[in-house]
């Protein structure tokens, strides 16, 4: 994302989308109440007012909008954003509903009656972090999986699986996927440009298949790991690995698992964790919070069920108390995790006593 226009004081921020993450940072950005502005397409009759039938022509318009949802789906690409109508050319009625579709190289104007220091980080945030360049590939004998991380989680880009089953062809088979695999890995790698691929697996499956590499350049891009199996499991299992930590610090979803392994990790002790809307909202009504995780599942159901105000008003109040704000993706398995224990948990200063 690239940040084009900046007056705080005002409560704007003109931004320019350039990838798929940046929607996903936008619709955690972008809340009830907003003021959004940009252009878009709008449905505008054409004919005399006397005429019975008018016939209805879409047409690029600026139009100005007070939100009332963001949506945003990795499968359509596109963010819905949809609101009233507060300012727009004369042809169209003042009030009435509309929805801008973001979709990359898009420019929008945003204006919040404050911006809370957390949503500046995450602004922040997106306009600083370059396209993703890492991929990861979890195998066995048998199966890969190719992923491509992500801001808001990661992709998976292809799973393929090898022809094993005869033991007396096993040899000439498994040397053959290995090939396949390297020949996956590198085309990914050239036409996504990646600095640098894990390459983990059970056992010594990765060692084998290392022998099979033959590009120097694309050697020098590897990194080794170890997962317990090659599924989609395994990939989580390789961010949390010492051998990946290098290769993945500077990627959000690792800063995310990692996180959330902290909580669960105090959860389990029962030491210094709240879990839950009912709990995180007491804890932070004391200034109790450190950190507070909130995966983006819960706020698009808050928002879509009417009870973003608490969300708000929790977020609000760790922000005041000094503590951090992360907005945790639901695309992996430790943000389902969080899910499962109501979408919102922190990490505490101190222990709450009932």
């Amino acid at each position: 994302m690239k940040l084009l226009y900046s007056h705080l004081k005002k409560g704007e921020v003109k931004v320019l989308t350039q990838s798929l993450d940046d929607l996903w940072y936008l619709s955690a950005l972008i809340e009830p109440e907003d003021v959004v502005q940009g252009k878009t397409l709008r449905k505008i009759k054409t004919g005399s007012s006397e005429e019975s039938s008018k016939t209805a022509v879409k047409k690029p318009v600026f139009i100005k909008l007070m939100v009332e949802k963001a949506e945003f789906s990795k499968y359509t690409n596109i963010l819905r954003v949809s609101g009233i109508i507060k300012s727009a050319p004369e042809e169209i009625p003042l009030g009435e509903h509309h929805t801008f579709n973001v979709d990359d190289n898009t420019i929008i104007t945003i204006a919040k009656k404050k911006w809370l220091k957390h949503q500046l980080d995450k602004l922040k945030e997106a306009c600083s972090e370059a396209k993703s360049s890492l991929l990861i590939c979890v195998h066995d004998r048998e199966e890969a999986y190719f992923a491509l991380f992500k801001k808001y989680g990661y992709e998976i880009l292809a799973h393929i699986k090898g022809d094993v089953q005869k033991k007396r062809e096993q040899n000439i088979k498994l040397e053959n996927f290995y090939l396949t695999i390297i020949s996956k890995i590198k085309e990914y790698a050239e036409r996504l440009k990646i600095k640098q691929v894990i390459i983990a697996s059970p056992a010594f499956w990765k060692e084998d298949l290392m022998k099979e590499v033959k590009d120097a350049e694309l050697k020098q891009k590897i990194v080794l790991a170890t997962c317990s199996s090659a599924t989609k499991n395994g990939i989580e299992e390789v961010i949390k690995r010492p051998e990946a930590k290098e290769a993945l610090k500077h990627e959000r979803i690792a800063k995310e698992i990692n996180k959330l392994e902290e909580l669960f990790v105090e959860i389990a002790k029962n030491g210094f964790a709240a879990y839950g809307l009912k709990e995180t909202e007491e804890a932070s009504s004391i200034g109790a919070i450190k950190e507070l995780l909130i995966t983006d599942t819960l706020i698009q159901k808050s928002r879509n069920e009417d009870f973003y105000q608490i969300i708000e008003n929790i977020m609000k109040k760790v922000d005041n108390a000094r503590g951090d704000v992360e907005i945790i993706s639901s695309e992996h398995e430790s943000g389902k995790r969080l899910d499962g224990l109501g979408g919102i948990a922190a990490i505490l200063r101190f222990k709450l006593s009932y």
